[in-house]
């Protein structure tokens, strides 16, 4: 069985989870992808900017990705959404709230982990499940969140992707969640190492320049 780590047992999300809920590495490859793109914006200023999100960079997985925006304390909106979240939710989901994926009872801990986004910031990876009732099928699913500035300088927006694993069938799909797995930005921040320097002891003394000492005497010889 696979595990990661949470926050530490004092975090409400602190625990060991199962990861093989989720075993495609194909699928969960726009996630990583993800990851990695926005990871290469980090600088020691803090989270990207939203202008800084160029959609060349994520063109093979722009179907999964979506934007959020701040709306509220642990709610946020869709302002863009790829095709992938459409399907699931059978409609446009642009200006949705996020917690229009979730059956009720999951809603609260998506508020939380969205507050952790937005306000440590963090990073925070969800595992999903969609129930097989009324006829569907059980559909998988995994969403990250990753940090975003505004313009304006504060942390409101967020850069995201959902891929689920399985038929859709028929929708819209909401779901609970599984496991939540976050990380303050702070920690993925490596400080800079000092430039060394030349112990004292074992510095040597700088020789005084000394002008050679004249060997050659001029010597005149007169004849009487």
């Amino acid at each position: 069985m696979k595990t990661f780590f949470g926050n530490g047992s004092g975090s409400k999300f602190g625990k060991i989870v199962a990861m093989d809920r989720f075993d495609s590495g194909r699928s969960l490859s726009p996630i990583r992808q993800a990851e990695a793109y926005w990871t290469a914006l980090l600088t020691g200023d803090g989270v990207p900017m939203r202008s800084q999100i160029d959609p060349r960079g994520l063109e093979n997985i722009l179907q999964y990705t979506f934007i959020l925006e701040r709306i509220a304390p642990g709610l946020a909106r869709f302002r863009l959404a790829g095709s992938h979240l459409n399907q699931l939710a059978g409609m446009e989901v642009r200006g949705m709230p996020l917690t229009a994926f979730f059956e009720p009872s999951a809603r609260s801990d998506v508020k939380d982990a969205l507050e952790q986004v937005f306000a440590s910031p963090a990073i925070a990876e969800l595992g999903l499940n969609s129930s097989g009732k009324l006829g569907r099928t059980r559909l998988q699913a995994r969403m990250i969140l990753l940090p975003l500035k505004s313009d304006l300088g504060d942390v409101s927006r967020v850069l995201g992707v959902m891929i689920s694993d399985g038929a859709i069938g028929a929708t819209p799909r909401r779901f609970i969640i599984e496991d939540i797995r976050t990380k303050p930005v702070a920690d993925l921040h490596t400080p800079a190492k000092p430039r060394p320097t030349e112990p004292a002891g074992f510095a040597e003394e700088k020789a005084e320049f000394a002008r050679p000492a004249n060997h050659l005497r001029l010597v005149v010889s007169r004849d009487d």
